[in-house]
């Protein structure tokens, strides 16, 4: 069987339970052995990975896999180490993980590599993020599944830039450098006003450690410095969150405008409110399940590509309740 044939036999199940659509059909299971695949996500908690987890779930379902799922609360490579040792010392026939730094889980995922446990990266990426290439030592995993994170950058730029009338100062808010996605979303953004939007002026990025009080914190100290400031890009969830709370604490809610990456109930929340003006929703559940089939896929002894983008949906007030972008919404 092709390796594209594996992929529409997962489709038919695991995308209509992920995203809600209608269901297909069963999914015939032939393999003689039941394979188990671990996902490690970034954090157990972040609605952005209990939705890529349902998709996962959907794909191993329908493909008669076990799914492992197991990850530490908090995005920190300190914390994300031990949970992959564990793992790796369960002996899963395949691994997907978000690494929370692109050099510090090279190492340990090195070892699982070395243990005869394919590697796939699901949302983030080790080294450069380009696999099986034969140069660099980061290039062992699989597959890198994810989002076009510079791409979300640049749409989150033309949504920010369009919110503020193509002029005036704007702010990235950002987790810490050396997290693949988050670096790529700020590339992106960057990019894009400078190339398309020469009247905008793009400040010092605020780094908030993932923190959202952090983040609120620094709104109101860049507002303060700039009493014209026009906007602000949250990268992620916390930022973007925290950037909100910062706009609203500073009286100036429709005023400074604030562009969300990710689009978990809370952001949805203040959309309503008006804290946030635009979301760039991600397809986690696309991410979970392509995940698993390609992992799958590997271990039937198909070939698989080196890389699988997903795609984006941008929500605002207008569309919230739209039921073809309501189905983007991340899961609780």
């Amino acid at each position: 069987m092709e390796r594209r044939s594996v992929i529409k036999m997962a489709v038919a199940a695991a995308l209509a339970a992920s995203i809600g659509l209608p269901a297909m059909g069963g999914v015939a299971h032939a393999q003689a052995k039941k394979y188990t695949i671990a996902l490690i996500p970034g954090l157990t908690t972040d609605a952005f990975y209990i939705t890529m987890r349902k998709g996962a779930q959907a794909a191993a379902d329908a493909l008669g896999v076990e799914l492992v799922f197991q990850g530490a609360p908090d995005f920190n490579p300190v914390l994300q180490v031990p949970v992959l040792d564990a793992v790796i010392a369960r002996k899963p026939d395949a691994i997907l993980i978000a690494p929370t730094d692109t050099t510090q889980l090279v190492e340990p995922l090195r070892k699982a590599n070395d243990a005869g446990i394919p590697v796939i990266t699901v949302d983030t990426f080790i080294g450069t993020g380009k696999y099986q290439t034969g140069a660099g030592d980061a290039d062992f995993p699989y597959s890198y599944i994810a989002s076009d994170n510079v791409l979300g950058g640049r749409m989150a730029a033309r949504a920010l830039a369009t919110a503020i009338g193509g002029e005036g100062k704007v702010y990235v808010s950002n987790v810490k450098p050396g997290i693949s996605t988050t670096d790529q979303r700020e590339e992106g953004f960057k990019a894009e006003m400078k190339e398309s939007f020469p009247k905008v002026t793009v400040l010092e990025t605020q780094f908030n450690e993932n923190d959202a009080n952090k983040a609120a914190s620094q709104l109101q100290a860049v507002f303060a410095r700039n009493a014209d400031l026009k906007g602000v890009f949250g990268a992620n969830l916390f930022s973007a969150l925290g950037a909100g709370t910062g706009v609203q604490q500073a009286g100036q809610a429709g005023t400074i405008r604030v562009v969300a990456f990710d689009a978990p109930t809370s952001i949805v929340d203040n959309i309503n409110s008006g804290l946030v003006d635009v979301a760039i929703a991600q397809h986690p559940a696309e991410i979970g399940y392509y995940g698993v089939v390609s992992a799958y896929a590997h271990l039937t002894g198909q070939s698989i590509p080196v890389s699988i983008g997903t795609g984006f949906t941008v929500i605002d007030k207008k569309n919230v309740a739209d039921p073809n972008v309501a189905k983007y919404i991340y899961s609780n």
